[in-house]
């Protein structure tokens, strides 16, 4: 029934391994009993893997000469199984951590939220869990939260399900080992996947047994290299560009109703906020006003929804006649001659670099007055408007 159901899914399993002989067959034989869609890489073993992946003609082999690193063994596995044309690709670690009697979980999972990234959620917790592990997982934990908003229960788990229509998308990745798969956790999600986790069993061998090529400190550094690689990029694009995408995917009546409506905010606060959108949304700090009305309506205390709505009055097509009558403005208090000024659609960067002073003043008095007339009139309406609804 499960070989059946992983063909229906057109889904297959990944395992990478470097040196780990003493547990590779029993995964192998393990996953094997659920499906024959295999592909393990081979990550420039030098014990006895080879002679072990000899003994399963049945599946399929990726040899990597050189030990490189896990996230580029994950990277050729996936490659792999793209080209073949697979949907879902579920890894799992070859050191015997996981175990392939949580398979199933994963299938039902993808079966009840299609296209989705399924996390093997570990309980670290329990006793044998070694300290830096337990470190590591609240860390990471964190640091996912703060890139990408959502929380989850395991980040650092090899055991996932990864839809590979989405991981073809993904350009640019950076990582090559452990770090790697936190890097292509966040960017998924960033792209909208939806994340998800299901509870899995976990087997650390005791202390004296254990192999780990996870090399704390060296390692370590990287994820956290990396982490703050994607904090930084999440603070400047990835998040605020999630939350608008998630505001425009509202219709106009969803959002009045959920934001201003049913707000639990003043009609005064809501004013201010459009006030503030309206002023950081003509400012000149291109490419910075998404991250600015953010951070402001937060230390103002300001609906910060209604506050990003307002600041999109710049975006197209309202663009160009935001920097022609802004520029307008500043001639006029510049007490500059502007009868002969033609509007034209292609006025750009260098258009405003030529005029940049009296655009930079024409710009700010151009959003103080939006703000000190539509802040009043938002207040009005709201006044108005929210009166009959209580």
């Amino acid at each position: 029934m499960m070989q059946q159901k992983f063909a229906t899914l057109n889904c297959c399993i990944i395992i990478p391994t470097f040196n780990n002989d003493h547990a590779l067959k029993r995964v192998i034989d393990g996953v094997l009993q659920y499906t024959q869609n295999v592909i393990v890489v081979n990550d420039g073993s030098t014990d006895r893997t080879s002679s072990i992946l000899e003994q399963f003609p049945q599946i399929q082999k990726i040899n990597i000469p050189v030990n490189t690193g896990k996230g580029w063994a994950l990277r050729e596995g996936f490659s792999q199984a793209i080209e073949q044309g697979y949907h879902y690709a579920i890894t799992i670690d070859s050191d015997g951590q996981h175990f392939p009697e949580d398979l199933p979980l994963f299938l039902k999972a993808v079966e009840e939220f299609p296209d989705s990234m399924v996390l093997g959620a570990r309980d670290m917790t329990r006793e044998e869990v070694p300290g830096t592990s337990s470190f590591g997982h609240k860390f990471s934990i964190f640091w996912f939260k703060v890139e990408t908003g959502l929380t989850v229960s395991d980040v650092q788990t090899g055991f996932r399900l990864y839809p590979l229509n989405a991981v073809r998308q993904i350009k640019g990745i950076f990582s090559k080992k452990y770090e790697y798969e936190v890097e292509i956790l966040v960017r998924l999600a960033w792209k909208g996947v939806k994340v998800i986790s299901v509870p899995v069993q976990v087997y650390y061998a005791p202390k004296e047994t254990r192999v780990s090529h996870f090399r704390k400190f060296r390692d370590f550094t990287r994820v956290s290299i990396a982490n703050s690689i994607l904090v930084f990029v999440a603070l400047l694009w990835a998040r605020p560009v999630s939350f608008i995408r998630g505001i425009r995917k509202k219709s106009i009546r969803e959002f009045f109703r959920e934001y201003i409506v049913n707000s639990k905010d003043t009609n005064a606060n809501l004013a201010k906020s459009v006030a503030l959108g309206l002023f950081i949304g003509v400012a000149p700090i291109w490419g910075w006003q998404i991250v600015t009305t953010l951070g402001l309506a937060h230390l103002l205390r300001l609906n910060k929804f209604v506050a990003v709505s307002a600041s999109n009055i710049s975006l197209p097509p309202m663009l160009p006649f935001v920097i022609f009558l802004s520029y307008l403005i500043g001639g006029w208090v510049m007490g500059a001659k502007v009868s002969h000024i033609q509007y034209s659609e292609g006025m750009g960067l260098q258009w405003i670099r030529e005029n940049l002073v009296q655009y930079l003043l024409g710009s700010i008095v151009f959003g103080i007055v939006l703000a000190a007339v539509f802040g009043p009139i938002a207040y009005l309406l709201l006044h108005l408007f929210r009166k009959k609804h209580v």
